[in-house]
């Protein structure tokens, strides 16, 4: 009996240890951002928006840092409800946001988009996309 639960326990310790050595290959897009412009060609991300502000060599890689999609929006005032369309007393005031994006994009030699991360960004509104996701998926 020892014996089995000894060797049931080393089996187990070295299949962990082949799974924890496994890896991925071909990274599964992490948001919105990724699904769109993961294996599409920089330069297209470049045309569409503007040239990155900075690139750093990583390896193989280039690190390229975008910033753009400058804007305002005015969220406006919350009140509450006090039915049949009144309102009561102000919830949150109004508020002008200063919207910009900012991404690192991992670029692979032959110039391919390999990942998106988001630097700089701002929720969206009522739980909808953040402004990255929407500045960067539209159109």
């Amino acid at each position: 009996m020892t014996l089995l639960k000894s060797t049931t326990t080393g089996l187990i310790a070295a299949f962990c240890l082949a799974a924890a050595g496994c890896t991925t290959t071909g990274g599964v897009p992490k948001n919105e951002i990724e699904t769109r412009w993961n294996g599409q060609q920089a330069g297209a991300f470049f045309a569409k928006f503007g040239p990155p502000v900075s690139d750093t060599a990583a390896g193989a890689s280039t690190l390229y840092t975008w910033r753009g999609g400058f804007n305002t929006r005015v969220v406006p005032a919350t009140f509450e409800d006090l039915g049949d369309g009144k309102k009561g007393k102000m919830l949150t005031r109004a508020r002008t946001e200063y919207l910009r994006c900012e991404v690192q994009l991992t670029v692979s030699s032959d110039y391919i988009i390999r990942s998106v991360r988001t630097v700089v960004d701002r929720p969206g509104i009522n739980g909808g996309k953040s402004y990255c996701a929407e500045f960067l998926t539209t159109g």
